[in-house]
């Protein structure tokens, strides 16, 4: 028996050769068109892969129930623009933490903290850049404005990194960097709303 979302697809297991086969089926078939798989359950047990195609090694026979659990991609992309939204919060946070720790001369704790700000941001940037694609924000000013604008900070905050000067990285953070994260918040609650439109 294969389930999709709680109702029953009238499909066996059997029809498949493997776990891998049965999936990418199901995702050709339309069943999840616009949808986001959020869970596999087989034979009532969460799976998720160890390592790449596994599930192409279990065999159907073994196997009884196959339940896909999925929401829709709207749903989940108001679901990521609610976590992003925390993590504008963390960018700002992390920007005063850094900013403080060169100001205090704590180059080493200030640098390591830096570089896990700059990941953040960088995988902020990262999503941010998916939703425009999936949901075609380009033609938002707002959005392309704060795009451009933390451009350029972090163009800077990368020729400061070069030549070292820590006071001049505190200011840059605090004066230049925390205010343009926080412009996102504007950019990132009208991305929802057209999201959710």
């Amino acid at each position: 028996m294969i389930v999709i979302d709680g109702q029953n697809t009238g499909l066996n297991v059997s029809n498949y050769q493997n776990l891998e086969d049965l999936l990418i089926k199901m995702m050709e078939s339309g069943n999840l068109e616009d949808r986001v798989v959020t869970d596999v359950l087989v034979d009532d047990e969460s799976f998720s892969e160890i390592y790449p195609h596994q599930a192409e090694d279990i065999e159907t026979s073994s196997i009884k129930k196959v339940e896909i659990k999925s929401v829709a991609v709207s749903d989940m992309a108001v679901s990521i623009t609610t976590e992003l939204e925390k993590v504008v919060g963390i960018m700002a946070q992390g920007g005063r933490q850094v900013a403080a720790l060169f100001r205090q001369a704590d180059d080493a704790e200030a640098l390591e903290l830096f570089q896990d700000l700059l990941d953040v941001t960088r995988n902020f940037m990262r999503m941010i850049g998916v939703l425009r694609e999936e949901f075609d924000l380009s033609k938002s000013t707002e959005f392309n404005a704060a795009s451009q604008e933390i451009s350029g900070v972090l163009s800077e905050v990368s020729e400061v990194l070069e030549n070292e000067d820590w006071i001049l990285m505190a200011d840059v953070l605090e004066y230049e960097f925390i205010p343009t994260v926080e412009k996102w918040d504007k950019v990132v609650a009208a991305l929802r709303k057209d999201i959710q439109e």
